[in-house]
């Protein structure tokens, strides 16, 4: 799993690989060059600069927005567009267990550029919620808004949210928060399937912490987020995410308008 759970064990489940990966991002960080949908070569993992598409990317953090991320970073979030422009998208594996959370947009360096936000309301899928379906493993949640303004407004807007995609149409960019970084990483290639309703990427360095990450098309819209098989894999260098298909389209539905 790529998830530093709730209760905060230490992460079994991955090898100890985000040193090497580490010393990749060095090497590769000066030579990104243009690819299909986004920053290439494919394949390859780097820092990701701080723009106005990385920005809607975040840490999810344990603890109120009060706490200022005192509790830690486990998982990665991503704004997607609602009118309610309070929308978050994750795995539903970082939000199944009970415990106040907040989310931090553009983390960078131990710091929220775009404030902390209290998660007000998650949304699970009934697949995930009856037996933890990998196939369901993706959530919603809605933010508190903060002195009248919602997290939209605060970062710029939001990823469209996309189901229905055929795998592999177009590269995907990956970004999040590896539970060991305060800084996000960044990736670009092409999904592949790895069953009718998962699909699989490799992007090396994606370790615990990196769940919940989005998978943004060059349309600007999400695909899909790091979960779904071995709640996304694991190991470091090949992550998953369930299909958005019915389900995740009417979980959508149902979380924005209750924004």
């Amino acid at each position: 799993m790529k998830n530093i759970r709730i209760t905060r064990l230490p992460e079994t489940r991955r090898p100890a690989l985000l040193g090497a990966a580490l010393v990749l991002l060095a090497v590769t960080s000066s030579s990104v060059a243009s690819a299909d949908d986004g920053p290439g070569p494919f394949g390859v993992t780097v820092q990701a600069v701080s723009n106005s598409r990385t920005v809607r990317v975040g840490a999810l953090f344990h603890g109120s927005a009060a706490s200022e991320g005192g509790g830690g970073h486990f998982c990665t979030a991503s704004v997607v567009h609602s009118e309610g422009r309070d929308l978050v998208l994750t795995a539903a594996h970082c939000l199944d267990a009970e415990g106040t959370l907040s989310f931090a947009p553009g983390y960078r360096d131990g710091k929220a550029p775009y404030g902390f936000w209290d998660v007000r309301s998650v949304f699970l899928p009934d697949g995930w919620k009856q037996d933890q379906d990998e196939d369901s493993d993706v959530a919603f949640a809605v933010l508190a808004g903060r002195g009248g303004e919602e997290v939209e407004d605060a970062v710029g807007g939001g990823n469209a949210f996309a189901a229905h995609r055929t795998t592999g149409a177009t590269a995907v960019t990956v970004t999040g928060y590896p539970g060991s970084l305060d800084t996000p990483i960044t990736c670009t290639d092409k999904p592949t399937a790895h069953s009718r309703t998962q699909q699989r990427v490799e992007c090396p360095a994606f370790a615990g912490g990196t769940s919940g990450s989005p998978w943004v098309n060059g349309d600007g819209a999400v695909v899909g987020v790091i979960g779904g098989h071995q709640q996304g894999g694991d190991t470091d260098d090949v992550s998953y995410s369930a299909v958005f298909g019915s389900e995740a389209e009417e979980l959508y539905h149902v979380a924005a308008l209750a924004g």
